[in-house]
């Protein structure tokens, strides 16, 4: 791994990362090292759903419009009482 050095720093950007690095549980390099990833390294791509994924497979071949069944409302529930205990 390579080393690193950056002269010159405001200091209020030192205050603040040594406040964000106290936040996140690190130290100041570590905060450092991981804001040099973030900026430089591919956003990670998170994997699809089972549902996008079929989608994207079988989009191409156009939709189908299917008949919804009617609906009847639904029953009312039961009219439970409330034992006082005896």
């Amino acid at each position: 791994m390579a080393n690193l050095t950056i002269h010159n720093i405001d200091e209020s950007v030192t205050i603040r990362l040594q406040r964000r690095a106290t936040q996140h549980g690190h130290s100041m390099e570590d905060e450092a090292r991981q804001i040099l990833q973030q900026a430089v390294l591919p956003p990670r791509v998170e994997p699809e759903g089972l549902g996008s994924r079929i989608h994207h497979r079988f989009s191409t071949l156009g939709g189908v419009e299917l008949d919804l069944p009617n609906r009847k409302p639904s029953r009312q529930p039961p009219d439970v009482l409330e034992s006082d205990g005896a």
